[in-house]
């Protein structure tokens, strides 16, 4: 299930207030700028920089590389 596309308009980083990538297929939300993930439990975001998962430089790499081949954009 994919996230509603109003609800992706109005998503933002809650630390820079910055646009996300969607991951659909991964079910999370993505900071490049601060290499934060976002994850989405039972169709839900879970907006809380307590709970975000930081990633590697090498998970960074890859995911801004799957981005581009899903042709990925940010939120709002």
């Amino acid at each position: 299930m994919t996230l509603d596309p109003k609800l992706l308009e109005i998503l933002a980083c809650p630390e820079d207030k910055g646009p996300l990538l969607y991951f659909a297929d991964e079910n999370f939300l993505y900071n490049e700028r601060l290499h934060r993930r976002y994850l989405i439990k039972e169709n839900i975001p879970i907006m809380l920089i307590d709970e975000s998962e930081t990633a590697t430089e090498e998970e960074h790499a890859n995911l801004m590389e799957l981005a581009r081949s899903k042709g990925l954009s940010p939120t709002f």
